[in-house]
């Protein structure tokens, strides 16, 4: 019987509630509406397959792992779609070969109500709803025993999302049906709670008197590659309005699950074929293509199935080689660090709700202000932070 000491241990990624043909296992919401594991024990019969399933330690598997992974810069040639793609659009690419081939997608979108949801789909519109960057933990509910109806039928089938959730399917799915499921997993900060972003979508409504009817993570048609901490929400009657308010909560990791100050995928022995991301320090390695704004990927290979995946999808993207220390990011090297007002902001989120702790914790808050003020302080060149200090103390 899986039990879990302290939630920094489980990422809940639904492998331990997958594998229990008793179905003696559930995932419940937490506060911030993160799931963890619930056990009924009058359906346990004890029999461990939860405890053996559960991938989220040091020693999860990486058999076919290359010792380091081959690192590539990578683009899509197709401008048009790539405007549509956060960074360089890597997932459409590769995720294309697959569908090409009458294989099946999975992978993270937005539903009607606005929540974060991992889906199948079987053509290139239902790809698309899969497209860009969602700062929140997606609901996984049964995707793992879909991805293993659809290898024991025979697809071919591609698997993206968070190296916490590709690990986890890794672990569940049988290694005798292993050989057609390709893993992609992206370069993740951390997962925001579901609560918290549906809490946050009633106060845009509220605070902006309309309905949401569509939202853009870093829209890069509307303000480029580079800036990353915008939401922009269209709005019922009210047009377009953009926000820094979520982002700015999770980039000071407010918002993170207690498991990702804690995991153990943030390094480069990937638990997937295949690792994307942005490709933050592009003007260091091919500083024609960085200056465009366009967007650049970062592809990790790691696997001999990646590489033949990539190889691929050479048809369609413009790859280049880079050497992984002028462009690595540091959840390639560390976990997020947890901050110190984490357990007092969940407990505050709880009691007195969103905009309680947004006006608290978020970029209006003295806070917030002095953290930054502090933060260009000791940025500043040397000799300006001495005049400065001289000016102080006169």
């Amino acid at each position: 019987m899986i039990k879990i000491e302290s939630p920094n241990q489980c990422s809940g990624c639904t492998a331990c509630a997958s594998i229990c043909g008793h179905k003696a296992i559930t995932m419940v919401p937490d506060a911030m509406g993160f799931k963890y594991p619930k056990v009924d024990p009058e359906k346990c019969i004890e029999c461990g397959l939860c405890e053996k399933v559960c991938p989220f330690n040091d020693a999860y598997e990486t058999p076919s792992n290359f010792p380091e992974p081959i690192t590539m810069g990578s683009r899509l040639k197709d401008e048009v779609t790539l405007k549509y793609s956060q960074s360089g659009g890597a997932f459409v690419g590769l995720s294309d070969v697959v569908l090409n081939n009458q294989g099946i997608v999975y992978g993270c979108g937005i539903d009607s109500a606005f929540r974060a949801v991992h889906r199948r789909a079987i053509s290139k519109e239902e790809r698309d709803s899969l497209r860009g960057s969602k700062y929140v933990q997606s609901d996984l509910s049964d995707i793992f025993l879909q991805v293993r109806k659809d290898l024991l039928d025979g697809f071919k089938v591609l698997f993206s999302g968070t190296p916490c959730q590709t690990a986890g399917l890794n672990a569940f799915i049988p290694k005798k049906l292993r050989q057609n499921l390709i893993l992609v997993d992206l370069v993740c900060h951390g997962v925001p709670g579901p609560a918290i972003w549906s809490s946050y979508l009633k106060y845009i409504e509220a605070n902006y008197g309309g309905k949401v009817e569509s939202v853009a993570f870093r829209n890069k048609k509307k303000f480029g590659w580079s800036r990353i901490h915008i939401e922009t929400f269209t709005l019922r009657k009210k047009g377009e309005i953009d926000s820094e308010d979520f982002t700015n909560l999770f980039y000071q990791h407010l918002i993170l699950r207690e498991s990702c100050f804690n995991c153990p995928f943030t390094n480069l022995r990937r638990p997937s074929d295949i690792t994307i991301g942005d490709l933050w320090g592009a003007e260091k390695v091919n500083a024609e293509l960085a200056n465009d704004k366009k967007g650049l990927s970062l592809v990790l290979i790691n696997t001999p199935a990646g590489q033949d995946l990539f190889d691929q999808a050479q048809c369609r993207m413009e790859s280049f080689p880079v050497a992984i220390k002028k462009v690595i990011q540091p959840n390639l090297r560390h976990p997020s660090k947890r901050p110190s007002a984490r357990t007092q902001f969940e407990k505050e989120f709880e009691k007195y709700g969103f905009q309680y702790v947004l006006k608290k914790y978020g970029p209006e808050s003295f806070r917030y202000r002095a953290r930054y003020i502090l933060f260009r302080l000791m940025h500043l060149p040397i000799g300006a932070f001495n005049r400065l200090k001289r000016l102080v103390t006169k």
